[in-house]
């Protein structure tokens, strides 16, 4: 069987991750790269191989290629992702995918009218504990859903991060993980209310996102959640974990990549240790058995997840609760 012949928006410090990993496969060729940064995407190239490139249309023009890696900040994301995908070309897109409701929904479309293989890079959807878990509550009566994700600002005064229009802030760059992985276990949210302040990072340069984030959760099953975030713990001490009221009157307590059943002793829950396939490369099976179920968030399930932070984001500014819009 032929290699999947890749090429990659975005050369910064996440697609190394991305890259790699492809570099490693042998299922997949990295044959172009792409970055603003004329001296960041030369580096890329230099380490992984491929054609470089500074204009991302110019680079699946003039190159040959099977599927595209798009590794960007949340603002970055645009049109481009949209054309890849018109073109039949298979699309990854990082978390979180957009910042914009049109924008994702018109990339849904692309993929779904061009039939193309999409993936989004929520590695914990391929965690053996997680594959368990989602076993596991199959069936099962979720009542409540509580979150944490706590830490630190990221980047020095001049990053994107800390920019609430660039990045979204804490809730929707980085506890889009958990979100997703509470979708993923629990089932889908239809209405988030939030409300936010910014009391301890008044003294960070440059920094407009709030240091302290509450969402209210409801689901589609009658389930109720919340979500807790802040980026006020540039000292350390952070902390993520998700904890999950289950029927018979257990807690389901899920940290990164382990978990707990509290009391203990009342459910035995068995965690194979079987090799992890990474999210990278169960898209790259997927485009070579041409099977979209081999990936285990599409395009369409990211927009999903990035709805919920991008609609609690709107219901801090509008004060209000904010029913999220259905994906088709």
């Amino acid at each position: 069987m032929e290699k999947v012949k890749v090429g990659c928006v975005g050369t910064g410090r996440r697609a190394n991750s991305h890259l790699s990993t492809l570099a490693t496969l042998e299922n997949a060729e990295i044959v172009a790269l792409c970055d603003i940064s004329e001296e960041r995407v030369s580096s890329a190239v230099a380490t992984y191989g491929g054609i470089a490139y500074t204009n991302a249309e110019k680079m699946i023009n003039e190159t040959e290629l099977d599927a595209v890696y798009f590794c960007l900040p949340p603002f970055a994301h645009s049109e481009i992702e949209k054309i890849v995908a018109e073109n039949g070309l298979h699309i990854f897109v990082e978390k979180p995918v957009t910042m914009d409701l049109e924008h994702g929904l018109s990339v849904v479309e692309a993929t779904k009218k061009s039939g193309v293989i999409s993936g989004v890079g929520y590695q914990g959807r391929y965690q053996n504990a997680e594959s368990t878990l989602k076993k596991f509550l199959t069936n099962k009566t979720i009542g409540m859903v509580a979150c944490h994700r706590w830490g630190g600002i990221a980047g020095g005064p001049e990053h994107w991060w800390r920019v609430m229009a660039k990045s979204g802030g804490m809730l929707h760059e980085q506890a889009t993980h958990q979100i997703d992985m509470i979708r993923y276990l629990a089932g889908e949210i239809t209405e988030v209310y939030k409300i936010d302040s910014m009391c301890i990072n008044i003294d960070q340069e440059n920094n407009t996102i709030p240091d302290a984030e509450v969402v209210t959760l409801q689901f589609e099953n009658g389930a109720v959640g919340s979500i807790t975030t802040t980026s006020a713990l540039t000292r350390g001490g952070g902390s993520m974990r998700t904890d999950f009221i289950l029927e018979d009157h257990i807690v389901l307590q899920l940290g990164r990549g382990n978990f707990t059943i509290v009391p203990e002793g009342v459910v035995e829950i068995e965690v194979p240790d079987t090799p992890q396939v990474s999210a990278y490369e169960a898209f790259i099976n997927a485009i070579q058995a041409n099977d979209q179920s081999i990936v285990k968030s599409s395009y369409a399930d990211g927009l999903r997840s990035a709805l919920v932070s991008i609609c609690a984001n709107q219901s801090a500014i509008e004060g209000r609760p904010i029913q999220i819009p259905k994906v088709p």
